[in-house]
């Protein structure tokens, strides 16, 4: 695991302690429609129906979406079971998380 997938799951983790994330794809859908996310990220081992799902829904919200580890390494980050979505409800989170994404996959 380099550098930048530690930033990214501890910033993950402290996010996840301030409460400005939701997991699971029902609430995560929920937060996307009220407009209160403003990331929501996918575990790269998604079905491809939640993959679909969720890829929509941003789409026609507007709302960044980025894939990103697994459904066990995004749970272990913020303390709980394995989870595929998480939505960042909180802009100061996400764009840091984005920033750390896109620097993930140019690296």
């Amino acid at each position: 695991m380099n550098k930048i997938e530690k930033q990214i799951l501890q910033l993950l983790g402290i996010a996840m302690r301030a409460r400005k994330i939701v997991t699971g794809e029902e609430l995560a859908v929920r937060e996307i429609q009220a407009r209160k996310a403003f990331l929501v990220i996918i575990s790269n081992d998604a079905s491809e129906n939640t993959a679909k799902k969720i890829t929509d829904k941003c789409t026609f919200f507007n709302v960044e979406k980025q894939v990103f580890g697994s459904r066990a390494e995004l749970g272990y980050a913020i303390g709980k079971e394995s989870r595929v979505v998480l939505a960042i409800t909180d802009a100061g989170f996400a764009g840091k998380l984005s920033q750390l994404l896109n620097e993930y996959k140019r690296g």
